[in-house]
């Protein structure tokens, strides 16, 4: 069988001819004919070029993988439990004294959370109620990369960023439905950090948290945008991107007055990081005023995430976001959204094997976070039982966003969850964008049904999770995890019970 979906696909709206009839490999239709228009992405290449590396409609739309991976958390079932409790007391046994709450930080300052999720980075679509609902939930969201660039408004001069509206707008969009819960990181890519975009946050709009990306799990690479005129090429070429072709080229100017040159696009900077560079960075934005530091980075080889990790460590950085594959939001290459990477599963027990040797060795480990599709409750609890005791945190992008923009296309219909943010924001609840309120609704959905589960594993804090709480449904779940087998569990206790 094949894991993959070849040769078709939503993302940029390719068909088969004949889907039912193909080449599982390939995914070509068995027979190609020669009058066939070429729905396909063959076709459609032939037609477009590079144009259908990257999904269509991605300013509008989200988008993930589709390959269906090997082993995934639903391999895995929740192993319940109908004796004892672990962190409450005989009398508060209810599904609802399971305590969600958690706290990340490497000083003596935290960020409390009401619950352990993460909203990683977007800055499109509807961002005012990502983040908008993510205070309203107490969790913590990110913003992410290339404001400078986007914000049709921003001023940049030697390449330093001197004024990005859209950045306060953001920073507004948390702070004002903030209580003291959660946090609002900013995201910076290399091309960002070195026009100054973290410094000109802390310095002129009061971001205390800041995150430095190294990459992501959809796509590993840089970002890639086409820019539509020479003028504006040579707008960002002079503002220090890299733009390709070189617009400052003569012959590429000619062509593109002729109507001869191929596209331009802006490709940004991959970082060139190592351990003496992180910890002068960390410490400089702290001495900036940055109370928060998180690292984002994508499911690359082990060695590489021991790397990471091992340099987040010694910089003292609060919070590393692993992206795994099968997650994105739809500004990446199809195939390497589809191709490449460690789905959660696999990169959960990476994770695990490389924080187990840095505890070993006495080393100060940062919170991590995983993210990979993660939609629902049974997600969650699956994920933070077999990342304990380390990965203590969700992340889950394209769901919150999803539930940001259903909320405001049925605004006029949302009437739950209006009461009890009533209770806490009286008449200026009314001011609430309606999205917000639906990322509130729909975290609210996940923390009751995650507390059931809880309930159901007799556990009633997140640290009581473990991995003996799941059960690998198949041998290579099994093998995967180190889990024993369903039909191999709790043999020696059973052996005890009846001595």
């Amino acid at each position: 069988m094949s894991y993959s979906r070849y040769n078709t696909t939503t993302a940029n709206r390719t068909k088969l001819r004949t889907p039912q009839d193909y080449s599982p490999f390939s995914g070509m239709c068995t027979v190609c004919t020669d009058d066939c228009p070429g729905p396909c992405e063959i076709g459609r290449s032939a037609m477009e070029g590079s144009e259908m590396l990257y999904p269509t409609a991605k300013a509008t739309s989200q988008m993930a993988s589709e390959k269906d991976y090997p082993v995934d958390f639903s391999h895995l079932n929740i192993n319940g439990r109908c004796f004892g409790n672990d962190g409450t007391t005989p009398d508060k046994l209810a599904y609802a004294h399971a305590d969600l709450s958690c706290e990340i930080g490497m000083g003596e300052e935290k960020i409390k959370l009401k619950a352990p999720y993460v909203f990683p980075a977007i800055a499109k679509l509807n961002w005012k109620s990502y983040y908008g609902g993510a205070a309203l939930a107490g969790v913590v969201a990110v913003i992410g990369e290339s404001l400078p660039t986007s914000d049709p408004e921003a001023v940049i001069e030697n390449g330093q960023v001197l004024h990005l509206p859209r950045l306060k707008a953001m920073y507004d969009a948390f702070y004002e439905y903030y209580q003291g819960y959660g946090a609002l990181f900013l995201q910076a890519n290399p091309d960002d950090d070195r026009m100054g975009l973290l410094e000109y946050a802390i310095e002129k709009v009061g971001f205390d948290a800041v995150e430095l990306k190294l990459a992501q799990a959809a796509k590993g690479i840089q970002g890639m945008g086409k820019v539509p005129t020479l003028e504006k090429a040579m707008e960002l070429k002079k503002k220090g991107f890299e733009v390709y072709p070189d617009p400052e080229d003569p012959s590429v100017q000619q062509s593109w007055q002729a109507g001869t040159a191929e596209p331009f696009y802006k490709i940004d900077s991959l970082p060139d990081w190592n351990e003496e560079w992180l910890v002068k960075r960390v410490g400089a934005l702290r001495e900036k005023g940055a109370k928060f530091v998180s690292v984002k980075t994508g499911p690359f080889r082990p060695a590489d995430m021991a790397r990471t990790l091992k340099m987040a460590s010694r910089a003292g950085v609060d919070l590393v976001l692993v992206d795994t594959a099968g997650g994105g939001s739809g500004n990446s290459p199809i195939r390497m959204m589809n191709e490449w990477g460690y789905p959660p599963v696999y990169m959960e027990k990476i994770l695990l094997q490389i924080c187990g040797k840095m505890q070993q060795k006495g080393m100060p480990l940062p919170a991590i976070a995983i993210a990979g599709g993660f939609t629902l409750e049974d997600h969650v609890f699956k994920a933070l039982a077999l990342g304990s005791p380390f990965i203590t945190l969700v992340g889950m992008g394209r769901s919150p966003m999803a539930a940001a923009m259903v909320g405001d296309t049925n605004a006029e219909a949302m009437d739950t969850g209006i009461p009890e943010l009533k209770g806490r924001y009286g008449e200026k609840v009314e001011d609430i964008p309606r999205g917000a309120v639906g990322v509130y609704n729909y975290i609210n959905r996940i923390n009751t049904g995650l507390r059931q589960l809880m309930a159901l594993c007799r556990k009633y804090t997140l640290s009581h999770i473990q991995p003996n709480d799941l059960v690998p449904l198949t041998r290579k779940a099994a093998e995967i995890t180190g889990i024993p087998f369903a039909m191999e569990q709790d043999m020696e206790e059973i052996d005890n019970i009846f001595e």
